[in-house]
């Protein structure tokens, strides 16, 4: 499903760092290496980049799309009324954001909170694959269609609708990767959770976690 000659440019920015330091140093110097990033007309707008929050040695990863304006202001990802909501859904697998990672697309807030466009997740795809590289999570949850499309079709070849094909698993280089939907749209659309709670179960049940009993 992956145009597999796109891993080249995160392969080189992986390979640039020495994997035999810890984890978190590893991100941290790869943090520093585009710290003045200016790949895309999003480094314009920006106020800060958001490169990503969590544990280095997750098995877990989140995946959303961008940041949105309170992101930007304080530099990590989903600290918004999104966030808010994915908090809860972590917390309700029995995790912590401190025991998961965190990340977007794109690294920059594109304006007025628009989508990103495919120019910006191509500039911005090989620094999110080197991050994948370096933690090695066992499982990877897309969150939303924008999450999904560009990280597994980043030329936008096919376009992947989240309605089918949420709760299946999919295969990102050998990461096995599970798409839901963003908690903005749950916001909108609170009927959804169930369907996400239903998505969030299956990614427990791989990780061996505790699910909840079920009510006689």
């Amino acid at each position: 499903m992956v145009d597999k000659s796109k891993k080249e440019e995160s392969n080189m920015l992986y390979n640039s760092i020495d994997n035999n330091l810890p984890k978190q140093e590893q991100l941290d110097r790869l943090r520093a290496s585009f710290a003045d990033c200016d790949k895309c007309g999003l480094a314009a707008t920006r106020t800060n980049i958001v490169f990503g929050s969590g544990n280095a040695n997750a098995e877990l990863m989140f995946i959303g799309e961008g940041p949105g304006a309170d992101e930007d202001a304080q530099g990590l990802p989903f600290v918004g009324r999104s966030g808010q909501l994915l908090t809860k859904m972590i917390n309700a697998m029995g995790l912590s954001r401190e025991t998961v990672y965190i990340a977007n697309i794109v690294k920059c807030r594109p304006p007025s909170n628009r989508d990103p466009l495919m120019e910006e997740a191509q500039a911005c795809i090989g620094y999110l694959r080197s991050q994948i590289q370096i933690i090695n999570p066992k499982i990877i949850v897309c969150l939303g269609s924008i999450s999904l499309n560009f990280l597994l079709q980043p030329e936008g070849k096919v376009k992947l609708g989240i309605s089918k094909l949420r709760g299946q698993w999919q295969d990102f280089y050998g990461y096995k990767v599970l798409p839901t939907f963003h908690p903005a749209y749950l916001l909108r659309n609170p009927s959804k959770k169930k369907e996400a709670w239903s998505d969030l179960q299956i990614v427990m049940k791989e990780l061996g976690l505790e699910l909840p009993k079920q009510s006689e």
